[in-house]
């Protein structure tokens, strides 16, 4: 598939070229939204869908696992179903949360039943538009989003793009669809396999960190727990501190490190220890795998 090689747009500015800007769902009133896929991220798009205002009677989640249903219709009050058609049949949105080896046939099924007008939102990592576009009727709304766990708790970064049908309208109301996981950007689709590598990928990444944080308090003789705590605790007040004090990371970092003192000596061996490259080569690893997975699509 040929990307769009134009500038990424800003936030809240449209992310693709909407042939029909107007048509569709309305942002303010998205009427029945479809989720298939009750997973863990289904689960997450069906508790943000209803935090944003949706009745638990507009929400219909299609999943294969009788009990797994049971179990979302039980803790949300939501409509259940293990037919994807029945869940997508008349439905102003469809969320896709499921595996992306099993999109295409998930696409085949449902893209006969798809009212027109009707908005298909992808969390699938890889899946590159056109694919959608080439299984569902012409015409059809897609925007694909890349999330991330913390999504879980509300405190997702999410960013999305828009197929070429998808105008304003579209993007506006998958944001606020997506608003109550947190952080929601708009990027051009050329730009998702960096976003699954730093922020899609990055909560594995600040475990690890969190982790060696912890592993090395308890070999300098703290127990466990405590190392843990307060691994967890320095990390995320350091992230809200860069995110209050609006401040670059290496100027924080700089008022910490006092000259010949015991930041400085810790700084010198992540450099040492080539900790930077690493997170770099990381990235890198894994936006080359999400490349990879959009190439079976034909990407």
């Amino acid at each position: 598939m040929t990307q769009d090689e134009s500038a990424t747009p800003e936030a809240g500015t449209t992310a693709g070229a909407g042939t029909t800007p107007d048509a569709g769902p309305s942002a303010a009133a998205p009427g029945p939204v479809a989720v298939v896929g009750g997973g863990v991220m289904g689960a997450t798009l069906v508790g943000a869908v209803l935090a944003g205002g949706l009745a638990p009677g507009d929400v219909r989640v299609a999943e294969r696992s009788a009990a797994r249903v049971a179990e979302l219709v039980a803790a949300h009050g939501v409509q259940g179903t293990a037919d994807n058609v029945a869940a997508v049949t008349d439905a102003a949105v469809v969320l896709l949360a499921v595996k992306p080896d099993v999109v295409a046939p998930v696409l085949d099924e449902i893209a006969p039943h798809l009212a027109p007008g009707a908005l298909v939102v992808s969390v699938a990592a890889g899946v590159p538009l056109a694919a959608y576009e080439s299984r569902l009727p012409a015409g059809t709304p897609v925007v694909r989003v890349m999330p991330n766990t913390p999504a879980l708790i509300g405190r997702g970064a999410s960013a999305i793009a828009a197929g070429t049908a998808a105008g304003e309208r579209h993007l506006a109301l998958a944001e606020r669809l997506l608003a109550a996981t947190g952080l929601v950007v708009r990027v051009a689709e050329k730009d998702l396999d960096a976003v699954t590598a730093i922020s899609g990928s990055g909560p594995a990444y600040a475990f690890y960190v969190i982790d060696a944080m912890a592993e090395a308090g308890v070999l300098l003789g703290l127990p466990r727990d405590l190392a843990t705590r307060l691994a967890v605790a320095t990390v995320e007040g350091s992230a809200a501190l860069v995110r209050e004090s609006g401040d670059h990371p290496v100027v924080l970092r700089e008022r910490v490190s006092s000259p010949g003192g015991t930041t400085v000596a810790a700084v010198r061996q992540l450099d040492v220890h080539g900790v930077r490259a690493g997170v770099l080569a990381a990235a890198e690893a894994a936006r080359d795998r999400s490349r990879a997975l959009g190439a079976a699509y034909g990407a």
